[in-house]
This record gives structure tokens, C-alpha cells and sequence, in this order.
């Protein structure tokens, strides 16, 4: 059994560690409030993020980042995708060992438009304390997951042994891992389909019904499959669990951060309004911005993306974009991976 830090004490951090706790792991979970900390020590709870679960006796909280990666190689990275960089450069500095980095956060980064791995890649230039990254990924609400529910995900790295050890770390009865070799396209599934459930929860929001959400997905899966290729993704990669799966569910289900801020966006809500509100982080509103700047930059035709990013960034009223959407010129669906 392993000493295993967990970077980030939210839902699906503090999930994530139940589960590697259900395996016999020593889990040392990292927060920034203290008041969080010692509830989790002293409570087994994390009421906030998880409510009415208890955690089991072997998850431990700590402040101190250099106190929860102590003895230990093999860090989670779960913290959301605009601290990446602070928190890895963080990590890389106080290790004392080279560490295994398994990341499950789900994000592009506007500007850069970089994948979380090539964030943590990039901090890691001038430390020896890097020995690989790993990214964790699939259909996997937090709050299912904390219930022991029946889950799979799937974990991919350059470093194939990497992907195999994070297998071995989470793998249980309740929660089936596979390992992938496609890191970009496992990454990109993970972070697009985000944007995909704002949009549906948005049609929500204006009183839309099955046939548009249907219809959201699909399209919505052809755009993120062309945007996936066009960088080097295998195109197969999107019909597996970090893209279809991740997509289903994530789409359809009233856990889903992306599809409630959505909804609440159709409804009439400000971004501003629902940020406040939601009081965790949105990824597929950053996501937004970072896909509509890579599909400008590869010439990649990403219809959906580009409608809620009007919304999001342009003023546009919810309306407006669909109708817009519906009036685009004719196609023909077999282009769908295509750059149309």
C-alpha cells in the first residue's frame, strides 16, 4: 500500500481519495482553509463538497502541501485547471523525490491554449522533481463515485507504466479503470465536452427539450472529434469513455456543474450572476474561450463552440445563438470530421 497525496479537497478530490482509501492507500488530502482540514480530520466529513458521506479513518487533511507530499512519490492533482501552474511549480519545488503526477482536471487554458499536461510539463522545465504525468478521465459525477456507484474511467500518459500504476492505485469493484495511449485525445474529450453540456443546459434553460439535446451532443461530438484531429488525436478516442461517456453524462445529468450553469444562462442569468452563484469552479466557461481561439487558429469549423462562446463573452441573448445555429448553411453529415 502507498502513501498518496491528493491535491485539492473539492467533490471529486475528496471522491477520488475515498476510493484510493477504499484500497488500503494512506490519503493525505490538501486544502487551503484550514476550517476544511479540521473538519476532515476530526469529522471524516467534508460537508461542503460531499454531503452526508462519511470518509473512511485512513484519508487525513493537511494545510502544509510539503506535510501531505512527505513519504511519498505519487501525487493527485485535483485542483481546477487556472491553478495548474501555481500549484504544480508548488509541488515540484517542495518534493523531495521525483513524483508521479496524476491529473484530473478537465480544461484547456486560454492564451496558451495548452492541455493540462503540457501545463504541468511546461512548470516542470528546470526541476528534476517531475517523473511523470498521468491524466485520469471519464463518466464520473463525485458525488456517485463517494457512494461507491459503479464506475469507469480512464487513465492515459506518455509514460505507459505511469498509466498503469495510476490502474493499479484506483482499481476496484466499484470503479473500473482503463488505460488509454491517446494522451491528447483523452485530454481534449475530457475538457470539450464541457463545453458541449453548457449548451445543453442552456437549450434547457429556454425550454428546449430531447430532440435538441440529441441534437447538441451529436453535432457537438463531430466538432470536438474534427478540433481533436486536426491536433493529433486519434479520432476513435472520442467514441470511448473520456469522450462519449464523459459526454453523456455530463450532458444529461443535474450533478453536472457546466450543464446547471448552462441552464441557469438560458433562464436569463448574467455569466457573472451564475458564477457567483455556482461557488465552484465552471470549466467549461474558460474551456470556451480556449476552444474558440484554437478552432481561429487550425481553421476548424466548431459551430456549437463558437455560438455559447458568443453568449458567454459577445452579449449574445441564448435565442439568438440557436436560431443562428439552425440557420447555418446545408451540410452534409458525413463531412462531420472533416474541417467544415
Amino acid at each position: 500500500m502507498s502513501n498518496i497525496a491528493v491535491i485539492g479537497s473539492g467533490s471529486w478530490g475528496t471522491a477520488l481519495g475515498m476510493v484510493l482509501a477504499d484500497n488500503g492507500h494512506s490519503v493525505r488530502m490538501w486544502a487551503r482553509r484550514a476550517e476544511q482540514i479540521e473538519e476532515i480530520n476530526t469529522h471524516k466529513t467534508n460537508k461542503r463538497y460531499l454531503p452526508n458521506i462519511l470518509l473512511p479513518e485512513n484519508i487525513h487533511g493537511y494545510t502544509e502541501v510539503n506535510e501531505a507530499i512527505k513519504d511519498t512519490d505519487i501525487v493527485v492533482l485535483a485542483v481546477p485547471v487556472k491553478a495548474i501552474r501555481e500549484e504544480t511549480k508548488k509541488l515540484l519545488k517542495t518534493a523531495t523525490k521525483p513524483l508521479t503526477i496524476i491529473h484530473v482536471s478537465k480544461g484547456i487554458e486560454p492564451g496558451t491554449q495548452k492541455r493540462v499536461s503540457e501545463m504541468i510539463e511546461e512548470e516542470a522545465v528546470g526541476f528534476t522533481t517531475l517523473k511523470s504525468v498521468v491524466a485520469l478521465s471519464g463518466p464520473s459525477h463525485a458525488e456517485e463515485v463517494s457512494l461507491r456507484q459503479p464506475t469507469t474511467v480512464t487513465v492515459s500518459s506518455l509514460d505507459s507504466n505511469a498509466a498503469m500504476l495510476a490502474q493499479d492505485l484506483f482499481m476496484n469493484q466499484s470503479f473500473r479503470v482503463y488505460t488509454h495511449t491517446d494522451l491528447v485525445g483523452v485530454e481534449l474529450g475530457g475538457a470539450l465536452k464541457n463545453i458541449i453540456a453548457l449548451v445543453c443546459g442552456v437549450t434547457n434553460g429556454l425550454g428546449y427539450g430531447d430532440n435538441t439535446k440529441a441534437a447538441i451532443m451529436t453535432r457537438g461530438l463531430a466538432e470536438m472529434t474534427r478540433i481533436g484531429v486536426k491536433l493529433g488525436a486519434d479520432p476513435l478516442t472520442f467514441s470511448g469513455l473520456s469522450g462519449l461517456g464523459d459526454l453523456i453524462v455530463t450532458c444529461t445529468s443535474v450533478h453536472s456543474r457546466n450543464w446547471r450553469a448552462g441552464q441557469m444562462i438560458g433562464q436569463g442569468l448574467s455569466l457573472d450572476e451564475v458564477l457567483e452563484q455556482m461557488g465552484m469552479a465552471v470549466e467549461g466557461v474558460r474551456t470556451t474561450q480556449a476552444a474558440y481561439e484554437l478552432a481561429k487558429v487550425h481553421q476548424v469549423e466548431m459551430p456549437i463552440t463558437a455560438a455559447i462562446y458568443k453568449v458567454l463573452f459577445n452579449g449574445v441573448k441564448p435565442q439568438e445563438a440557436a436560431e443562428e445555429l439552425m440557420g447555418r448553411v446545408k451540410k452534409h453529415e458525413e463531412e462531420q470530421l472533416k474541417d467544415r
